[in-house]
């Protein structure tokens, strides 16, 4: 088990000292520090898990260390408790608007001390697990996808290909026009594989730029009706089940999104129905508006998702891919989260296993 490491900042050497020698004996590894300027350097070189930090400090009071500590990535998520012998309500709230995880009033028996520490420890020790726990569902996503993802239409490229380089002087022209529509359709799903990459890069990237989101916002679609129903039914083409869409859109005038992002939500959304749900049974897509947004769904009836994965949705994230076999790279519906998102909307999944599930974004209206 590895030994955990606290920082005690505090300006009073016999209470540090005694904080120390308390923490020790428990067996933590312990440092100190005499004010906030040597407490921030401290923290940086010693990379402690808890912060245990006085508020009346000379030099750097603890809420000066504090906002120091969470402007470095290295040392912004380290559990931070208050020791103070300042009870006002006023300093609690700016220490817990600043990030502070629990507060300390001085004086305190050792029994508190010890309780809040390893509280806190503990919780972090859940939210590291949980972490850690969502890495290996991504890297277990990645390597279950992204493989087969590649593989599979490259040997078909490559197969066919290849008859055609060698044999397709003894072929009829419907042989040659047959390999050629399975080479062509393998390099599409080659494109949209690549196409999703950049478009999640993309957005990524976007959404942490201010300038860059409010030029996205200024885009616009007027009239967008008619542009979600061909993509609908362009994407739902593709599947052999145009006659399963079923769409009743309200028309509005115009609404704050790009027409290529619109057409990508649409895509994402309708390409996500038709293959977790079975052919013949119908898609809804239902639209209109809702306070200042327009809201539309697409709504299907096929494998559905626990309230788990839905909390869970993200970057090459598919569910059961062992138990189902699916094309795809786990990447359409952050795509479409990120975009709703990036337009001032919202995205929301709202499933139950083996029954509906309808997705919902909200736009912004387009106003003058």
């Amino acid at each position: 088990m590895t030994v955990k490491k606290i920082l005690v900042i505090e300006d009073s050497h016999s209470l540090r000292k005694d904080i120390l020698e308390m923490l020790g004996f428990e067996g933590f590894d312990t440092a100190g520090a005499e004010n906030g300027l040597i407490g921030v350097e401290r923290a940086r070189e010693f990379l402690p898990d808890l912060i245990i930090c006085d508020i009346m400090m000379p030099e750097m009071d603890g809420f000066g260390v504090l906002e120091e500590l969470h402007r470095d990535t290295v040392t912004a998520t380290i559990p931070f408790i208050f020791l103070t012998a300042r009870t006002e309500r006023v300093d609690m709230r700016q220490g817990m608007e600043l990030g502070a995880d629990d507060f300390l009033t001085k004086p305190f028996h050792a029994a508190e001390l010890l309780a809040t520490v390893r509280t806190r420890l503990d919780r972090r020790t859940i939210i590291d697990e949980l972490a850690e726990r969502r890495l290996e569902d991504l890297r277990d996503n990645i390597m279950l996808a992204l493989p087969h993802e590649l593989r599979t239409p490259l040997n078909v490229i490559l197969g066919f290909s290849d008859l055609l380089m060698t044999d397709c002087n003894e072929m009829d022209a419907e042989r040659i026009g047959e390999m050629s529509r399975y080479i062509n359709s393998s390099a599409m799903r080659l494109y949209r594989l690549i196409e999703n990459f950049l478009i999640y890069s993309h957005t990524e990237v976007m959404r942490s730029d201010p300038q860059q989101l409010e030029f996205i916002k200024r885009g616009s679609v007027d009239y967008p009706r008619a542009t979600i129903e061909h993509c609908a039914m362009q994407k739902a083409g593709q599947f052999g089940r145009e006659s399963d869409i079923d769409a009743y859109l309200e028309e509005v005038e115009s609404i704050a999104i790009g027409e290529d992002y619109l057409r990508k939500l649409v895509e994402e959304l309708v390409d996500n129905a038709c293959k977790f749900s079975p052919v013949g049974s119908p898609i809804y897509i239902n639209g209109g508006v809702n306070g200042d947004n327009f809201e539309f769904s697409v709504v299907n009836a096929g494998r559905g998702m626990m309230p788990e994965q839905i909390a869970k949705i993200g970057a090459y994230m598919q569910f059961e891919r062992r138990i189902h076999e699916q094309q795809g790279s786990g990447l359409g519906l952050i795509i479409c989260m990120r975009l709703a998102e990036m337009h001032g909307g919202s995205f929301h999944v709202d499933s139950e296993p083996g029954g509906k599930t309808m997705v919902s974004v909200r736009i912004p209206l387009k106003r003058a």
